[in-house]
């Protein structure tokens, strides 16, 4: 039933000899097929907190399971292997690669994970049709819009048919109307797909867009909403 369990998660880091706590016991619970945001204000752990779960980052304390998997018994190794196989990633900057095409960053996940050069080439064309780019597969980002750019970056963090996709503040660069036509073509794509959706964002408008909302705040879930 649940796609991620997040129990009693604590992150510190050393700032030079300081140590700076910015998750001090985090309990969340996401079911399978959900779209769901995490709100809070600048520095409330809301990065870090989605690095742990796309097991980009190890908690200092705490537990986390991903489609039933145990991050913390798994080798660094496993780990990669896993978010390749299992996570999408879509982020504010986009974090294309600026000398590849459309096509090109969205077949390079796959060409990583061993899918052959013609299955990638006609998923990665599939995809990007999805996401309203067909004209646009053979542009390098430079000539593209902050709005197309990050339709790549959904196309590509759906290449490898992943269980959960983790948006990280992926309005924040665009203007309103662009940010709210990604926001509901990454509905459309949950309800089509029935993919899991995490979207981390400070803005309630984007929040207000899904299904539920768990407020973070401090390093700690002081509530949350259900939505519909």
């Amino acid at each position: 039933m649940w796609m991620v369990e997040a129990l009693g998660l604590k992150k510190t880091y050393m700032l030079g000899k300081v140590k700076v706590q910015v998750l001090r016991g985090v309990n969340l619970r996401v079911k399978r097929g959900e779209f769901m945001s995490i709100m809070g204000p600048s520095g409330s752990g809301k990065t870090t907190l989605l690095n742990l779960i796309g097991a980009l980052d190890r908690p200092t304390e705490g537990r986390i399971l991903v489609d039933g998997v145990d991050l913390s018994k798994l080798k660094d190794n496993e780990l990669a292997e896993f978010r390749n196989r299992k996570i999408g990633f879509v982020f504010q900057f986009f974090n294309l690669i600026p000398r590849l095409t459309a096509l090109g960053n969205v077949e390079l996940p796959m060409a990583l994970a061993g899918v052959p050069r013609e299955e990638r080439r006609r998923r990665a064309l599939e995809l990007l049709k999805m996401v309203g780019l067909s004209g646009r597969v053979n542009h390098k980002p430079s000539e593209m819009s902050g709005g197309e750019q990050q339709r790549v970056a959904i196309a590509r963090a759906l290449s490898n048919n992943p269980s959960i996709v983790l948006c990280d503040e992926i309005t924040g660069n665009l203007d309103e109307k662009t940010g709210m036509e990604i926001i509901a073509l990454l509905r459309r794509l949950n309800q089509e797909k029935g993919q899991t959706f995490i979207i981390v964002t400070h803005d309630p408008v984007v929040a207000k867009a899904c299904d539920r909302v768990a407020y973070l705040r401090d390093g700690v879930i002081v509530g949350e909403d259900v939505l519909t």
